[in-house]
């Protein structure tokens, strides 16, 4: 048995080495954003005004030196969630603008609210996946008081900020009143039925409604006709609304920035100030309100007039997904293929032309280190035969071309180019082209920055060539699942050890700077003769360590790609535990690392906060810190210690359904995940693991007040299809 990686929000290891450095190099170079230069018209509000936090580290890191206008002076909180600080700028002021300046202690998700007593709050703005560094958030409205609450921390110490400006003044433009969506086309992901179309939604009238299919995700977005300065929304929703959504904004209908997001809806009529600008609006709903679809009578978009670019001559004539068009097959799978360079060394191993076209999302090609950081640089395949060739997917690593072209060839010498651009964007670019060759290939002109040219991905679609199937996937599964394909219940008597034929003990030393080691001994898992499996935590020397726990998996013994997968499970309370019930994707046990082999944490409790948990996905283009996820409050503020819950993840081809005792606290969806974070890597077998760590960078220290023993129990796991 391998050693199992790391989970959520873990650092990097030895085994990824150079190959993860270099990546996660890339990535910060991706998602960096710079503070925005204030506007002529813009007055600086907050500096040197009175501000208050929720707490401080310590007297050298007061909530004053965020306002200070000293860029070498900062506040910082105390090491837990959540944490605020709130700014009073003497009277209401009208606000077009705040910047944050994070220290390396920044918050991956957080707020920012405006009030005009200090008592009502409304929020302007709301992010889970923060990257820290220099941030410019568009914030309107008029407001004496401004109030960042960072709800979820990227590290393992508080929240940080060199500076926390407010920005206002002249700059703002009048919202208009009129509705700019009225009349429009409307496109939405499905409608309940034929009376309730998208274009109801957009039609003026207040007795006619779009409503969607009973399920989640479920989007509804207008064209506008051209692009426009958005600056505000009136969302009347029918009884079946939205608990969670965004409204994003779009120039051309590919890609989107989000003017809005709650996860806390209440339905009715939603007037909504924003800012930014777009052809296309798109409201997505994540969590339903109701056990019904989603139903508006009437989204309003209002503008401040005027177009703000040149529109684009056509737009998008699908949803987020454009499918190969009709009787189009993948032409290019496990074809020849040759480079301008490949990467071949300690970075990048191997990272050759063919990985392009290994029909892998987790294996790339990229041009090398040493020769192939300039233009052009291309890439190209040979599909056997002539081909006429409809549609090109591009999945890009963070290193990709910013121009390029699409070119064909009968012969691999003479080009003739069937798409051009200079506004590349990365990740996922679906193509629509027409074009006939034997080889098809991407030549790069200009690099989006200082590395070179990389793909995840490169599938060409048509018809002819000479193509092979890649390997077939399974069908998705129904839900809800109900077939049971594997199961323990753990119903062995008092003391006895997991059933070897089903699990793998683990036994050794963690990862993440946890304190315990995993041992084998029934003293940190047995049953105990009621039903349930006890993992216990105990204070006792093992392995070096001061603290035993216990590690188990059904590597080699039981994979699953897709289904209902699930547990019931109580979890321990007290600071520094962390029980959790995930996946690994089987490559692992193949010598493919983390993150590449893919994780699927489907449970993870902190024990410091038993009210949230945690549903997170980590590859290499998203983990760690960084990973695609959702940390979710419980209704009521429910106590997760003190019962069993039922934690669930229904995986199919599409998405995956976080579940917590039947309800939706997060959901995955494949389209967006490559559109928005890199490729989707969940589409081969995984492995189950169950564990309890103690201490380390994700839970934090244990304390004098950390009971041991402490005990995770698990009643069943259970897997559908």
């Amino acid at each position: 048995m391998m050693p199992v990686p790391l989970r959520a929000r873990r650092r990097l290891t030895a085994r990824t080495g150079a190959l993860a450095a270099a990546l996660v190099g890339l990535l910060s170079a991706y998602i960096a954003v710079t503070v925005a230069s204030a506007e002529a018209a813009e007055t600086l509000l907050s500096q040197g005004k009175p501000v208050t936090a929720s707490s401080s580290e310590n007297a050298s890191f007061p909530a004053t030196a965020a306002v200070d206008g000293d860029a070498g002076t900062r506040w910082a909180s105390a090491f837990s969630d959540p944490q605020w600080i709130r700014v009073d700028l003497g009277s209401p002021q009208a606000i077009s603008r705040v910047a944050l300046n994070w220290e390396a202690a920044y918050a991956r998700a957080f707020t920012i609210e405006t009030s005009t007593d200090g008592s009502a709050w409304t929020q302007r703005y709301a992010t889970t996946t923060g990257a820290g560094g220099e941030q410019s958030v568009a914030v309107t409205g008029t407001a004496r008081y401004v109030r960042l609450t960072a709800t979820a921390r990227a590290t393992q110490f508080g929240v940080s900020l060199w500076e926390f400006q407010v920005f206002g003044g002249s700059a703002a433009t009048p919202c208009g009143t009129a509705n700019a969506a009225q009349g429009r086309p409307a496109t939405a992901s499905s409608t309940e039925n034929a009376a309730f179309p998208a274009s109801a939604a957009v039609d003026g009238d207040a007795g006619t409604r779009w409503a969607s299919a009973f399920s989640d995700p479920q989007w509804l977005r207008v064209d506008l006709g051209s692009v426009q300065a958005i600056c505000g929304l009136t969302l009347t929703w029918e009884a079946a609304f939205g608990r969670a959504f965004t409204v994003e904004a779009s120039a051309d209908g590919t890609t989107w920035s989000q003017l809005y997001a709650t996860t806390t809806g209440a339905g009715g009529v939603q007037n909504l100030a924003v800012t930014g600008s777009g052809r296309y609006v798109r409201l997505t709903g994540n969590q339903r309100g109701t056990a019904y679809g989603y139903s508006l009578f009437e989204f309003a978009v209002r503008t401040a007039g005027g177009s703000t670019t040149t529109p684009p001559t056509t737009g998008p004539t699908t949803g987020p997904t454009t499918p190969p068009p009709t009787g189009a097959r993948l032409l290019s799978y496990n074809k020849p293929a040759t480079a301008s360079t490949e990467q071949n060394d300690v970075n990048c191993n191997p990272c050759t032309a063919d990985k392009a076209f290994d029909y892998d999302p987790a294996s790339r090609w990229a041009t090398s280190s040493t020769t192939g950081w300039v233009d052009p640089g291309w890439i190209a395949v040979d599909l056997g035969a002539t081909a006429q060739i409809s549609q090109v997917v591009l999945q890009w690593d963070p290193a990709y071309a910013s121009a390029y072209r699409i070119e064909v060839s009968p012969d691999g010498r003479a080009w003739t180019p069937i798409y051009s651009t200079t506004t590349g964007r990365g990740l996922k670019e679906t193509l629509n082209v027409s074009g006939s060759g034997r080889h098809v290939r991407m030549y790069g002109t200009a690099r989006s920055g200082p590395y070179g040219y990389s793909l995840w991905e490169f599938q060409v679609y048509g018809t002819g060539g000479n193509p092979q199937s890649p390997p077939a996937r399974p069908a998705d599964p129904v839900f809800p699942a109900t077939r049971l394909i594997w199961q323990d219940e753990f119903n062995g008597p008092a003391g006895s050890k997991p059933d070897g034929a089903k699990w793998t003990m683990d036994p050794g030393l963690p990862q993440n700077n946890e304190v315990q080691y995993y041992t084998d001994n029934s003293a940190n898992a047995a049953m105990d003769g009621n039903g349930s499996l006890v993992i216990e935590a105990r204070r006792e020397s093992a392995g070096g360590r001061d603290y035993t726990s216990h590690r188990m998996n059904t590597s080699n013994k039981f994979h699953v790609q897709y289904g209902r997968i699930e547990a019931r499970v109580k979890v321990p309370k007290g600071n520094g535990l962390w029980p959790a019930f995930w996946m690994m994707g089987e490559k692992f046990l193949q010598g493919r690392p983390w993150p590449y082999n893919g994780e699927i944490d489907i449970m993870e409790v902190l024990g410091r906060n038993t009210t949230e948990g945690y549903s997170t996905l980590h590859a290499p283009a998203y983990n760690g810190a960084g990973g695609y996820g959702q940390k979710y409050t419980t209704p009521g503020a429910l106590d997760l210690s003190n019962d069993f819950h039922v934690w669930a993840v229904e995986w199919d081809s599409k998405g995956m359904s976080f579940k917590l005792d039947g309800r939706e606290v997060f959901y995955a969806d494949k389209n967006t995940v490559e559109t928005t974070r890199g490729p989707w890597i969940f589409d081969d077998k995984h492995y189950i693991i169950l564990n309890l760590a103690v201490g380390g960078d994700f839970p934090g220290p244990i304390d004098a007040t950390t009971p041991f023993p402490s005990r995770m129990l698990v009643d069943y796991v259970r897997v559908y299809q």
